[in-house]
C-alpha cells in the first residue's frame, strides 16, 4: 500500500511539472501572439467604395472611426450616383458599404470594394438587397 501511494505522488509531480511547462510555454506564445496583432491592429489601409445605379436614399459605410470591431457609420444620404469615396481603416476593420434605396430603381444598385486596384468584393441587384451590401475581410495580413 505504501507503494501506491508513492507511485500516485510521483503521477501527481510529474503531472504538475507538465502543467507549468504548458503554462509557461502558453505565455510565451500569446506574448509573441499578442505583438503580431498588435501590429496588426495599429496597420492602416486604403479602400474606395463606389456605388452605381440610378438612385439611392443613402449609403452608409465604415469610414475608419470607431473600435475595429465596432465601427463607426458614417450616412450620405440622397447621393449623387455614381458615388465614389476612399477611405482609410485601421488593422481587422472590414470595409463594408451598404447602400440602400426604397423605390423600384433599388433592383439595379451595384457596389465595389477596391483594394490596391483590385475589387476585393461587389454585389449587384437581388444579391445587393438581400446581403445588405459589401462587406469584405480586412486585406490587413496576419
Amino acid at each position: 500500500m505504501n507503494r501506491v501511494m508513492r507511485h500516485t505522488h510521483a503521477e501527481r509531480t510529474v503531472r504538475a511539472a507538465v502543467s507549468v511547462s504548458a503554462v509557461c510555454g502558453l505565455a510565451l506564445g500569446l506574448g509573441a501572439c499578442s505583438d503580431t496583432v498588435d501590429g496588426a491592429v495599429n496597420q492602416t489601409y486604403e479602400v474606395t467604395y463606389e456605388v452605381t445605379g440610378t438612385s439611392a436614399d443613402e449609403i452608409r459605410f465604415h469610414g475608419g472611426g470607431g473600435k475595429a470591431m465596432e465601427p463607426e457609420i458614417e450616412t450620405v444620404t440622397s447621393p449623387a450616383l455614381p458615388w465614389r469615396k476612399t477611405v482609410t481603416l485601421r488593422g481587422i476593420m472590414p470595409p463594408a458599404v451598404m447602400p440602400a434605396a426604397s423605390d423600384a430603381g433599388a433592383a439595379d444598385l451595384a457596389c465595389t470594394i477596391t483594394y490596391k486596384g483590385e475589387v476585393i468584393e461587389e454585389m449587384t441587384g437581388e444579391e445587393l438587397l438581400t446581403s445588405g451590401g459589401c462587406v469584405a475581410v480586412s486585406p490587413v495580413p496576419d
